[in-house]
């Protein structure tokens, strides 16, 4: 199982609680984003938003770009029944119905209910337009945060392999290079050595490092590029 990475948001005077798994896809509290209309019982608040024709929509809409495991004919059933006065809705319903992903119940002492950030972002929106501002505001500050620190940690791995590059080269010309080697076959005993020493000390290659440092790039600019839209 992922490492659950955990903080939390201020949005004016309250404190909304975000986890991820994978530092890609983070889940906002629907539970700490109610309470800034209903403190006692934020749990109705939720309810009573889920009850929507629209919000069902939404939700349905999401789950069926994100969530190759849908249930979609149950979600048609929840869509027609939507609106009326005798309709409720749960997250839980909700998530045990359709195999939802972008909604998440938390149950025990501190039970609450997640959503993704997409979802989360049109609650609070439906609580207070104001709010959701806020509330991307920091959000935005957390995601710069979380880039630093893996821009940070990714140039310190970079500047101590550095110190121990010369190290590693010249133990390798004195042991395992035999001077009949051609200068391409030279070449690639270093990159392997090089490979292998990466793999043993952070469990993958370079290139594979590249490829992961971009993916964070492309993702943050991504989510970026997504809250500069919703603002």
């Amino acid at each position: 199982m992922a490492k659950i990475i955990k903080d939390t948001i201020h949005a004016n005077g309250i404190d909304i609680s975000v986890y991820s798994e994978d530092l890609q896809n983070d889940y906002i509290s629907l539970t700490d984003i109610a309470k800034k209309r209903e403190g006692e019982y934020p749990g109705y608040v939720i309810q009573n938003w889920l009850r929507n024709k629209s919000t069902v929509a939404f939700v349905g809409l999401w789950e069926s770009i994100h969530n190759t495991n849908f249930n979609c004919i149950e979600f048609e059933a929840i869509k027609n029944e939507a609106g009326t006065n005798s309709f409720v809705l749960t997250p839980k319903r909700w998530v045990e119905t359709t195999n939802a992903i972008g909604i998440v119940t938390k149950g025990g002492r501190y039970a609450s209910t997640y959503a993704h950030k997409d979802i989360a972002f049109e609650f609070a929106s439906w609580i207070s337009p104001e709010f959701k501002l806020y509330i991307i505001e920091d959000y935005q500050r957390l995601k710069e945060g979380e880039n630093a620190r893996l821009s940070l940690g990714w140039n310190l791995n970079r500047e101590i392999s550095k110190l121990n590059y010369r190290v590693h080269t010249d133990a390798i010309k004195e042991n395992l290079i035999p001077p009949i080697l051609t200068p391409q076959q030279i070449s690639y005993t270093y990159a392997s050595e090089a490979d292998l020493l990466n793999t043993v000390l952070f469990g993958k290659t370079a290139k594979e490092w590249r490829a992961v440092i971009q993916m964070k790039k492309e993702t943050l600019e991504m989510q970026q590029q997504y809250i500069s839209y919703l603002c």
